[in-house]
């Protein structure tokens, strides 16, 4: 179980996507040593994590606990103290699987973007756009996140991009050991860029570093100006929030400039572009910001 967001699976042990079994390390550089689990009951179940030494039992009901950690969860028949120490271990074995991600990406120049938001944002057409407009002047491959199906996967690999879907049942977030599978599987190529669009969800992802450069939150005028304020962790970790469906903004009482505002009072550093995936409005922008990234932070060997 995910202690930061009461999934029903642990995410830092469990990986299933459409390619099947694979080897329990990375080549490459990805030196993770994973173990994996396919088999989840819906129902009571006996978690025994081997990060560590602790053994417990969920049951389906009991007293809840309320809390202030992370994400403020309430788990059943788990003392406070217990949640946070499991919490603060699932966070820090993530971190280390994130900082090997990282490592591999700088060594092989693959400029990777964690891209985050609220299910029905618009992740999936504007990664799908970007794909088709930056055919010739880079390389993308995707790593898709999802509860279930391969929808997504399907309509990215139409634009003749490569891309893996991971399925994460349960879980409501991607986290390090699942995208560093996923990376060995997908194979970027060195000096491309790697899109991973994350599970549809303004709380978890926040909390779970995949080893990107950079967090891209996607949110969607129809949304409210006011998700900002009432996710803020996740607008904190991002560093540029993309507000897509600019095209229906007169037909709604939504204020971009409130929007803005909201979102810079919770971190005053984020930049903002305004895009309709639908039309293409605004993603000349994003492309320009995404190709200056690149460049800035490629490394020494591959600037000019």
């Amino acid at each position: 179980m995910c202690t930061v967001c009461g999934c029903g699976t642990s995410p830092i042990e469990d990986y299933k996507h459409e390619a099947g079994s694979h080897s329990d390390s990375h080549g490459g550089g990805l030196d993770h040593d994973h173990h994996h689990h396919h088999g989840h009951d819906d129902h009571a179940h006996d978690h025994r994590h081997r990060d560590g030494a602790h053994d417990h039992h969920h049951a389906e009901e009991g007293s809840v606990q309320r809390r202030n950690g992370i994400a403020g969860v309430h788990v059943p028949g788990m003392s406070e103290e217990r949640i946070i120490q499991v919490e603060k271990e699932i966070l820090s074995k993530n971190d280390a699987y994130a900082a090997e991600n990282r490592r591999y990406f700088v060594s092989h120049d693959i400029f990777a973007l964690n891209f985050v938001s609220s299910p029905g944002s618009g992740k999936t057409s504007l990664l799908v756009r970007a794909i088709k407009e930056l055919r010739g002047r880079m390389t993308i491959s995707v790593i898709e996140g999802d509860q279930q199906t391969s929808n997504d996967t399907a309509r990215v690999r139409k634009t003749g991009a490569r891309a893996i879907q991971i399925n994460t049942g349960k879980g409501c977030h991607l986290d390090a050991h699942m995208v560093g599978h996923a990376v060995q599987d997908l194979a970027p190529e060195p000096g491309s860029a790697l899109f991973i669009e994350n599970v549809g969800n303004l709380v978890c992802p926040a909390a779970f570093d995949l080893g990107e450069a950079h967090k891209v939150v996607v949110l969607s005028v129809t949304e409210g100006e006011d998700k900002p304020l009432k996710y803020p962790d996740m607008f904190a970790a991002a560093d540029l929030m993309i507000l897509n469906k600019a095209d229906l903004l007169p037909h709604l009482d939504f204020n971009v400039e409130l929007c803005i505002t909201n979102a810079l009072r919770v971190n005053p550093r984020l930049q903002t572009l305004i895009v309709s995936a639908r039309t293409g409005e605004g993603m000349g922008a994003f492309y320009a910001w995404l190709e200056a990234s690149t460049v800035r932070e490629a490394t020494p060997s591959k600037v000019v």
